[in-house]
């Protein structure tokens, strides 16, 4: 499938901006304000590619009606050949562009370089807010690429082909480190493969190997901690030919707020404090309410803290 190209074509494509940044929001449109890509409209990843009123993760995917009238207000139809792109080496471009293929969109890519790049490249750029007749476009969901938290238990029970593939770092896989989620650990009998590894000047590179987690015939879904960086892995595999992949838009993060599901770490990374530290930790959790499940994943998570200050 060909999911990246290199363009600087703004005539005979439409074309999206997705820049973002996770720790400062506004970011994304206010460089869209200063500069974009000519013709091109912006989506936000907090108000238009997400719903941040559902509890689903901590960006939760947006309903197919939300979708749909993103979709229809940028005036997009199945006659345009779509190009995303952010700031290159992110997964924001890579968000968008699955939403698109979810919502039946064939000819829809990702730019393989990043806003400054194409600007290097000559590619026309306008300050001007961009705006176009609403579309009336009818859309076929595809929700055969689509997981919620009920597929992967299904994909854990056996009831469903597959397997997990984590898309964070090694150590928040492990569980040693968490520094954005309440619990840290994964989802249980998932792989891992850092999206970060496929990361080179800007760009996601090309000659990817992933035989080590995954076989072009099996089906996976793939997730990490919001479902964004998830995107990004999903979009790399389906360029090297994987064909049967499903995306946890929730992942990890809408996971754990079920406190019945349970978290793998990896225990022989775990620090082993003293009884002392261990029962702090425990009376004080208890005391702040948690209980169950819940609170041996916030114990577990607590502990990990402490060899951190060691």
């Amino acid at each position: 499938m060909t999911v990246f190209i290199k363009t600087t074509d703004t005539g005979n494509y439409r074309w999206i901006d997705a820049r973002f940044e996770l720790h400062n929001p506004e970011s994304g449109r206010q460089l869209y304000a200063e500069e974009h890509v000519k013709g091109a409209v912006f989506w936000d990843l907090n108000d238009d590619l997400s719903d941040m009123a559902s509890n689903a993760g901590r960006h939760p995917m947006p309903s197919k009606e939300q979708l749909a009238e993103l979709i229809r207000t940028s005036g997009l139809t199945h006659e345009d050949t779509i190009v995303i792109y952010d700031q290159g080496g992110t997964a924001y471009a890579a968000r968008a562009w699955w939403l698109l293929k979810y919502a039946g969109f064939e000819e829809v890519y990702i730019s393989k370089i990043g806003f400054e790049a194409l600007k290097k490249q000559g590619i026309e750029v306008s300050t001007e807010p961009t705006s176009y007749a609403p579309s009336k476009i009818d859309l076929t969901f595809n929700d055969a690429i689509y997981a919620d938290q009920e597929y992967v238990k299904k994909v854990i029970n056996g009831e469903e082909l597959g397997v997990l593939v984590d898309a964070r770092s090694a150590k928040r896989y492990a569980g040693i480190e968490e520094p954005i989620d309440p619990v840290a650990g994964r989802i249980p009998g998932a792989r891992n493969f850092d999206l970060e590894q496929l990361v080179k000047n800007k760009q996601f590179i090309d000659d990817a190997d992933f035989s080590s987690v995954l076989q072009n015939n099996e089906p996976a879904v793939i997730y990490c901690g919001s479902g964004v960086s998830a995107a990004g892995l999903y979009a790399a595999l389906a360029k090297k030919g994987h064909e049967s992949l499903r995306l946890y838009t929730g992942s990890f993060s809408d996971w754990i707020r079920n406190e019945d599901n349970v978290v793998e770490i990896d225990r022989d990374d775990q620090p082993d404090p003293s009884d002392d530290d261990s029962k702090d930790i425990l009376a004080r959790l208890i005391e702040e309410g948690f209980s169950g499940e819940m609170l041996m994943k916030k114990f577990e998570y607590e502990k990990s803290l402490i060899g951190k200050k060691q």
